[in-house]
């Protein structure tokens, strides 16, 4: 696992002079809250940036960035982290090995956000011709688990093709050497390596094979039980931001300050972000609790992706019931509270 990155002294020392400089002082009842997040182009990046979370939490949240959802979860494990963004694939491999956890909103359905992309000049024009490549990818996330359900929907034995375990950044750099034949990635590597490749098949592409993917957040079960108010201002700051997207959808464009601040946050070019945008369906807070996710779909979800990493040897074993690593209570108290 990488280094986890912390606020440098420096930064909190400044931070702490300015706020009592201003005659502000912490309240006792405050919070302490620490968020793993990704670098994946999506609302709540919004109000990530305009410290939105912190004042409905009335929390002092620690923001840590990661590059990927294994790496989230080590971090949840370790109690380094509270509240996570993982993908589907993550997310059941942890449950599999029955951490404490519990998912508490889904981000949405991955499609072309997550995509296989070839390098120009490797020779690769329709899947038969990965064959004997190298194919880059994070493994135990959820671009992974697309991958290996691509191949075995193309009939390709995973031992045929050399998988490399790499990070995002680490997909950059290898492809910018040209060390990788094909990468299976997300933004912001995904844009830099189309620049020089094409899509072989994307996510929303491999959805259609039966292997559909999403991303959440889950949370710390023994921090949800401790600090309920937290976790539920939360989701109810995270669906506003979803809501207030899919309101008006054509006002997050490349100029605007949404992508302005979706683009500092993510490393994506401010002009990408509209259209990786779409790459998602970004359910509302009054879907979170239906049928199709929290409320049965997202269980299901977890346990068939459970069964493929099984399926795999990427997990040894799976759970008779993933029920209790998904739960409505948050996204059914916050939407009852507005």
């Amino acid at each position: 696992m990488s280094r986890i990155t912390r606020r440098t002294f420096v930064a909190t020392a400044a931070a702490i002079g300015l706020t009592f400089a201003a005659g502000a002082t912490a309240r006792a009842d405050e919070t302490k809250l620490t968020i793993g997040y990704q670098t994946v182009v999506e609302p709540s990046k919004v109000p990530q940036a305009d410290g939105l979370y912190e004042k409905a939490a009335n929390a002092r949240i620690d923001w840590k960035k990661f590059d990927s959802g294994a790496d989230v979860i080590a971090a949840i494990a370790s109690g380094a982290v509270d509240i996570g963004y993982v993908g589907s694939s993550p997310l059941a491999a942890a449950a599999s090995r029955e951490l404490p956890i519990e998912t508490i909103f889904v981000v949405g359905l991955i499609g072309e956000s997550e995509a296989l992309v070839v390098r120009d000049g490797a020779k690769i024009s329709e899947p038969k011709d990965l064959v004997g490549k190298k194919i880059a990818v994070p493994f135990v996330s959820t671009t992974h688990y697309s991958l290996l359900a691509a191949l075995k929907h193309w009939n390709i034995d995973p031992k045929s093709v050399e998988i490399l375990n790499l990070r995002p950044p680490e997909i950059a750099a290898a492809w910018e050497r040209g060390d990788v034949d094909a990468a299976y990635v997300w933004d912001p590597a995904l844009g830099k390596i189309k620049e020089n490749g094409k899509v072989l098949t994307d996510s929303a592409q491999v959805a259609t094979f039966g292997a559909p993917t999403f991303d959440a957040w889950i949370v710390r079960k023994e921090f949800a039980d401790a600090h309920p108010e937290a976790v539920k201002a939360f989701v109810k700051v995270t669906g506003q931001s979803y809501a207030d997207f899919r309101a008006k959808p054509e006002a997050w464009d490349a100029k605007s300050e949404q992508a302005a601040k979706i683009a500092r946050l993510t490393g994506a070019k401010v002009e990408e972000v509209p259209a990786l945008l779409k790459g998602y369906h970004f359910p509302l807070l009054e879907e979170q609790a239906s049928a199709d996710l929290l409320g049965g779909g997202t269980v299901k979800a977890i346990a068939d992706a459970s069964a493929f990493l099984k399926e795999q040897g990427k997990i040894p074993a799976v759970l008779p019931d993933y029920s209790g690593y998904v739960t409505t209570k948050f996204v059914t108290e916050a939407q009852a509270s507005n």
